[in-house]
C-alpha cells in the first residue's frame, strides 16, 4: 500500500512540474548546461540590455503557440517567426549561441527549447529579479507555422478575452497579471500604442485612461505622424529593473498599451495589481516569487518529451 501511494505521489508531482520535466535534468548528461547559458545570456546582456526582455517574450510567445517547444525559432517564410507579432523579438543571437556551445560541449542532448526556459530565468535575474528554478528535459517541435499565432494576446484585446486565451493554456487571472507584469522590463515600437494619444476610438481625443498629465511626454516621444518603430520604455520609472513599478505605473494610468492598463481598469485583474503592490485589506502578494511560479506552469505548456519531437543541432532548423 506504502508503495503504492508513493507511486501515485511522483506521478502527481511529475504532473504538476510537467509532463516529464524536472529540475536537474541534464545533471549527469550535460552538467554544464545551465552555466553555459548563463554565461551566453549574460555576454549578450553586457553588450546589448535589450536581449533580456526579448528572450523573455520569446519564451511567452513560444509557449502560446503549439507549446514550449522552440517553433519560435524555426526559419521560414511562413514560420512562427515572420509573423507581425514576432517581428520586433531580439535576442535570437543570444540562444543560437548557447545552442553552439551545448553542442560542443554535449552533442544533441540540450533541446533549443530547454535553452529558451533557461535563458529567460536568466534574463530576469540580469534585471534584479529572482532566481528560480527552471524544471528541464523538453523536446523541440518540427512544425512552426505564422498562422497559428493568433493565440497569442494582442495588444488591444479585452480582458475577457486575454483571460480566455490563457485559460486556453491552464493559466488563470494571477497567471495573466503576474506573466504581463514583464512588462516592468523592456519597450515597445510607438506604433503599437501610439493611437491612444490622438483619435481613440475615433474620438478625436487621446484615451481617457491615459493621466492627462502623462499625455504630452508620451506624445513628444512619438509624434503623431513621427518614426512608429521608435522605442519606449513600458515601464516609465525602471525600464531596465524587474521590479513592480510596471503595476504603479498602471495604477496611475501610466501603462503604455491598451492591454496593460486594461489590467488595472478591469476589477477581475485590478485586484491582483494590487495585491502586488500592497494594498492593506487584500492578500499581498510578492512579485518575485510569484512571477516564477507562474513562469514554471507556463513553461510546461503541452512540453514535448520522451519520444516526442526531437534535440535540434542548431535551433533556428530541423534536423
Amino acid at each position: 500500500m506504502q508503495i503504492l501511494l508513493f507511486i501515485w505521489l511522483a506521478s502527481a508531482i511529475s504532473m504538476v512540474l510537467g509532463q516529464g520535466t524536472r529540475v536537474g535534468f541534464y545533471s549527469s548528461s550535460c552538467p554544464r548546461a545551465e552555466a553555459i547559458v548563463q554565461s551566453v545570456v549574460r555576454s549578450h546582456f553586457q553588450s546589448n540590455p535589450a536581449v533580456a526582455p526579448g528572450i523573455v517574450r520569446m519564451h511567452f510567445h513560444d509557449c502560446f503557440v503549439r507549446g514550449c517547444d522552440a517553433s519560435i525559432l524555426l526559419d521560414g517564410d511562413s514560420a512562427e517567426k515572420s509573423a507581425p507579432p514576432n517581428r520586433l523579438l531580439r535576442g535570437f543571437e543570444a540562444i543560437d549561441e548557447a545552442k553552439k556551445q551545448l553542442e560542443a560541449a554535449c552533442p544533441g542532448v540540450v533541446s533549443c527549447a530547454d535553452i529558451l526556459a533557461l535563458a529567460s530565468r536568466d534574463a530576469v535575474v540580469l534585471t534584479s529579479g529572482r532566481r528560480w528554478q527552471v524544471p528541464t528535459g523538453r523536446r523541440d517541435g518540427r512544425i512552426s507555422l505564422a498562422s497559428e499565432t493568433s493565440t497569442l494576446p494582442g495588444f488591444t484585446e479585452s480582458i475577457d478575452s486575454q483571460k480566455q486565451k490563457f485559460a486556453s493554456k491552464g493559466l488563470n487571472t494571477q497567471d495573466l497579471v503576474t506573466l504581463v507584469g514583464a512588462h516592468t522590463i523592456g519597450t515597445s515600437a510607438c506604433q503599437l500604442f501610439r493611437y491612444r494619444l490622438y483619435n481613440f476610438n475615433n474620438t478625436g481625443a487621446a484615451d481617457t485612461t491615459i493621466d492627462p498629465t502623462f499625455l504630452p511626454q508620451l506624445r513628444s516621444l512619438c509624434p503623431e505622424n513621427g518614426d512608429g518603430s521608435k522605442r519606449v520604455g513600458l515601464d516609465n520609472d525602471s525600464p531596465n529593473n524587474f521590479d513592480t513599478s510596471f503595476f504603479s505605473n498602471l495604477r496611475n494610468g501610466r501603462g503604455i498599451l491598451e492591454s496593460d492598463q486594461k489590467l488595472w481598469t478591469d476589477g477581475s485583474t485590478r485586484t491582483f495589481v494590487q495585491s502586488y503592490l500592497g494594498v492593506r485589506g487584500l492578500r499581498a502578494l510578492s512579485f518575485d516569487v510569484e512571477f516564477g511560479k507562474a513562469m514554471v506552469k507556463m513553461s510546461n505548456i503541452e512540453v514535448k518529451t520522451g519520444a516526442d519531437g526531437e534535440i535540434r543541432s542548431v535551433c533556428s532548423k530541423i534536423n
